[in-house]
């Protein structure tokens, strides 16, 4: 992942959700549009706006670093890891989803042996929820909920 404090080249790499959020922070975006005149664009405070309603919004640059320094045995891609930090799986599913060719890629160890790859699932998931807060709830969600208590 690249620091944005230390961007020297544009376009030298992808950016997670959470840097973006991080930068426009930085800049001055900010949800109310009147709060965005002259600071940052229109449109980076609408991008702004949309990052704050996925995980990214509750990760911090220590969470982000940590999440760095102990994926290593799950034999995660740049964008695996990419998916992972940008959304936040919570469930073994999410973890299929966003991981590539999980299931072959989690059955072996790393010296070749036979791992159960539902476990290693599991672990990164363990892992993700370890170091993350939980998502923010998005609305249609709290509705869900209110329609089952009824």
């Amino acid at each position: 992942m690249v620091s944005l404090a230390s961007v020297e080249k544009a376009n030298a790499g992808h950016l997670t959700n959470f840097e973006v959020l991080d930068f426009l922070r930085i800049r001055g975006a900010k949800t109310d549009p009147m709060g965005c005149l002259g600071a940052v664009a229109a449109s980076e405070c609408k991008v702004y706006e949309y990052l704050l309603n996925t995980p990214a919004c509750n990760q911090t640059r220590e969470s982000v670093t940590e999440f760095a320094n102990r994926y290593e045995g799950f034999k995660l891609t740049v964008a695996d890891k990419q998916n992972v930090l940008n959304w936040r799986p919570t469930s073994v599913a999410d973890v299929y989803a966003m991981v590539e060719d999980c299931g072959k890629r989690f059955s072996k160890d790393e010296q070749g042996g036979t791992q159960n790859e539902e476990e290693r699932a599991k672990e990164l998931l363990g892992l993700v929820n370890e170091i993350f807060s939980r998502p923010p709830i998005k609305q249609e969600d709290e509705l869900e909920v209110d329609m089952k208590d009824i």
